[in-house]
C-alpha cells in the first residue's frame, strides 16, 4: 500500500471513503446509482457505466447522450484502454472551414460524432457482468419522474438562456418554462428517458444504425435549430462507420509508480511529460506548497503544454510519436529549460521522430475502473435533436484551421481532445484510479494530484481538498485561494502573471486508492458530488 499521511490540512475539509467496493463521481444520485448496480451484483464496470448513464441525466451541463468517453479498466489481471472518441464527418473537408477564422464552438460545424454510447456497449459486452439494460435503470427514472436539481449543476446550468439563446430545440428542452431550473427544483425529461430505453434495448445500435440515428442525420440536413446555419454535414454513414477502440495505454514513471493514460488524439500525454521533466528536477527538495515547488511544477507544465498543442492530434496524423515526446533524454533536455529565478514561455521542443464529467468506481474482486465522458462546453454545440433529448457534444472545435499542423481539421478524423482518466501502477499492480474534470486543467490536475500524493505523502482527499494552479497561454497562471500570500508575491517576483480565482475554474477531481484490503474514495467539494460504498 502506498504510504501517505492522514492529515487533511486544507479547508474545506472532506473526509475519505473507505471501502471494499466504492464510486465517487460529481453528483451525489450518480454516486448511488452505481453502488446500487454494486450491491446487486454488478462488477466496477457496471457501477461505473450506471453512474455515467445517469450523470447525463442529472448533470446534462456538463455531459449528454451525445457525448464522447474515454476509460481505463483494471480487470484485475491488467489494464485496457478504450478510446470513445468520434470522428469528423466524411464532409469535414478544409474547403469547408475556410469561411471561418477559427474553429466554432456551437452549430453543426463543431460536432464530431459521439462516442459515448458506443464505449458504453463495448465496456459492457467485454468486461461488465450485468445485463446492459439493467445499468439504465436509475438514469430512465430520473429522466421520466424527475430528480431534484443540485446547487452547482444549477449554477452552470443558469447560463444556458444566453449561451444558446439561438437554438429552440434546446431552449424546449433544457429551459422549461423559459428558463433554467434552480437548485431544488424538479427537473424531468421523458425524451432523455424514452432515448435511452431505445440505447438500452439495442445496446447502442438504435443511436448509429437505428431509429435515433436517422434522427440525428435528418437534424444535421435541416440544421433547423439555428436559421443562420449551413447544414450539417453528419451523415448515417457517418454514425454507422464509427467504432469505439480498445489501446494500450502510454504511461511514465513518478516518484516510483507509473502513471498510464490514454494515447494521443487525448492530451494525457501533456500530464506524462510533465511528470517526466519534473523527475529530472529537485522537487522532492522543496516543500510542498512553497514558491520552488509551485514554481518548479508551473514552469514544467509550461513546456509539457507547449508540445501537446504542437504535436497531439488523431494517432493517424501525428508527426511525432508519443514515445519519442516521452523519450527520458529528450524530456532531460526539457528539463534545462526551466530557470528557477523566473517564469519563461517556452515553445515546443523538436523531439525524435520515432464541460466534463469525471467518475471512478472499484469492486472487491479488485477490478477498478477509471471513467470520464463530456460534451466539451458546457451543453455542448446548442445542436438538440428533436424529441430525443439528445445534446449533441462540440469536440469537432478542438481541431485547428492552422494549414499543415497535424491536428488541422479534415474529415473521418478525430480532434485534440481534454478529456483523459488516469490510472496509477507501481511494480504493474494497481494503486489508484483517478481524474480531474475542467478542459485543459485536466493534466494539470493530473500532475498536481501525483505530486500531493506520491511527492509530498498527502492523502487522496487532502489533495483533492489542497488550492490548485493552472496554467493558460502567454505567461498567466490561475491560483485559487488557499496559497500563502508570500508564496504568491514570490511567484509574482518571478515573472508569473498571478490572477486568483473562483474554485469553479479548477475543475473536479474523484479518486479510488487501493487499500491493503479495500479502497480509500476520495471526491472533490468543487462540484456536488460524493464517494460512496459499503
Amino acid at each position: 500500500m502506498t504510504a501517505f499521511d492522514w492529515n487533511f490540512p486544507y479547508a474545506p475539509q472532506r473526509m475519505p471513503v473507505l471501502a471494499k467496493n466504492a464510486v465517487a463521481t460529481s453528483q451525489p444520485l450518480a454516486t448511488q446509482a452505481g453502488l446500487s448496480v454494486l450491491q446487486k451484483g454488478g462488477n466496477a464496470v457496471d457501477a461505473a457505466l450506471a453512474a455515467a448513464i445517469t450523470l447525463t441525466v442529472v448533470e446534462p451541463t456538463s455531459n449528454g447522450i451525445g457525448s464522447d468517453a474515454f476509460a481505463i479498466v483494471w480487470d484485475g489481471k491488467k489494464l485496457h484502454g478504450l478510446n470513445g472518441s468520434g470522428r469528423s464527418p466524411a464532409g469535414w473537408t478544409p474547403e469547408r472551414f475556410s469561411k471561418y477564422t477559427s474553429m466554432p464552438v456551437k452549430g453543426w460545424d463543431c460536432v464530431t460524432v459521439p462516442g459515448a454510447v458506443s464505449a458504453w456497449a463495448e465496456l459492457s459486452i467485454r468486461l461488465g457482468k450485468l445485463d446492459f439494460p439493467a445499468l439504465f435503470e436509475p438514469a430512465i427514472r430520473y429522466a421520466r419522474d424527475g430528480y431534484i436539481v443540485s446547487p452547482i449543476t444549477a449554477r452552470a446550468w443558469s447560463h444556458a438562456g444566453d449561451s444558446y439563446k439561438d437554438f429552440p430545440e434546446f431552449a424546449a428542452t433544457f429551459l422549461p418554462d423559459g428558463r433554467a431550473p434552480l437548485a431544488g427544483e424538479k427537473f424531468s425529461s421523458k425524451d432523455h428517458a424514452r432515448t435511452l430505453g431505445l440505447i438500452a434495448e439495442s445496446r447502442g445500435e438504435a443511436f448509429y444504425h437505428g431509429e435515433l440515428a436517422h434522427k440525428i442525420a435528418a437534424c444535421s440536413r435541416e440544421a433547423s435549430q439555428l436559421a443562420k446555419a449551413a447544414g450539417g454535414a453528419m451523415t448515417l454513414a457517418d454514425l454507422a462507420a464509427h467504432k469505439a477502440d480498445w489501446v494500450d495505454t502510454i504511461c511514465g514513471d513518478f516518484a516510483g509508480h507509473t502513471l498510464h493514460e490514454i494515447p494521443p488524439n487525448g492530451q494525457g500525454i501533456a500530464a506524462l511529460i510533465a511528470l517526466g521533466i519534473l523527475e529530472h528536477t529537485h522537487l522532492r527538495d522543496y516543500a510542498v506548497d512553497s514558491a520552488d515547488s509551485l514554481h518548479v511544477q508551473l514552469e514544467a507544465m509550461k513546456l509539457a503544454f507547449a508540445d501537446a498543442y504542437r504535436y497531439v492530434s488523431d494517432a493517424d496524423t501525428m508527426d511525432v510519436s508519443p514515445a519519442a515526446l516521452l523519450d527520458d533524454a529528450y524530456l532531460e533536455e526539457r528539463t534545462r529549460m526551466i530557470d528557477m529565478a523566473a517564469a519563461r514561455n517556452p515553445g515546443h521542443g523538436i523531439p525524435k521522430h520515432g464541460g466534463t464529467v469525471y467518475l471512478t468506481a472499484a469492486d472487491s474482486s479488485g477490478m477498478m475502473v477509471s471513467f470520464i465522458q463530456s460534451n466539451f462546453n458546457g451543453f455542448g454545440s446548442g445542436i438538440v435533436i428533436p424529441g430525443t433529448g439528445i445534446a449533441m457534444q462540440n469536440r469537432g472545435s478542438g481541431f485547428t484551421l492552422e494549414k499543415g499542423h497535424p491536428n488541422e481539421v479534415g474529415p473521418n478524423k478525430r480532434p485534440y481532445h481534454t478529456i483523459i482518466p488516469g490510472f496509477v501502477t507501481k511494480d504493474g499492480k494497481p494503486v489508484m484510479s483517478f481524474g480531474v474534470m475542467g478542459g485543459p486543467m485536466q493534466p494539470q490536475g493530473h500532475v498536481q494530484m501525483m505530486v500531493r500524493i506520491f511527492v509530498y505523502g498527502q492523502n487522496p482527499q487532502a489533495a483533492s481538498d489542497a488550492p490548485r494552479w493552472r496554467v493558460l497561454e502567454g505567461g498567466k497562471v490561475w491560483v485559487e485561494p488557499g496559497f500563502k500570500q508570500d508564496v504568491v508575491d514570490e511567484l509574482k517576483h518571478r515573472g508569473h502573471q498571478i490572477e486568483v480565482r473562483k474554485p469553479a475554474e479548477f475543475g473536479g477531481a474523484q479518486l479510488i486508492l487501493k487499500l491493503e484490503d479495500g479502497y480509500l474514495a476520495a471526491s472533490d467539494h468543487r462540484k456536488d458530488g460524493c464517494a460512496a460504498g459499503y
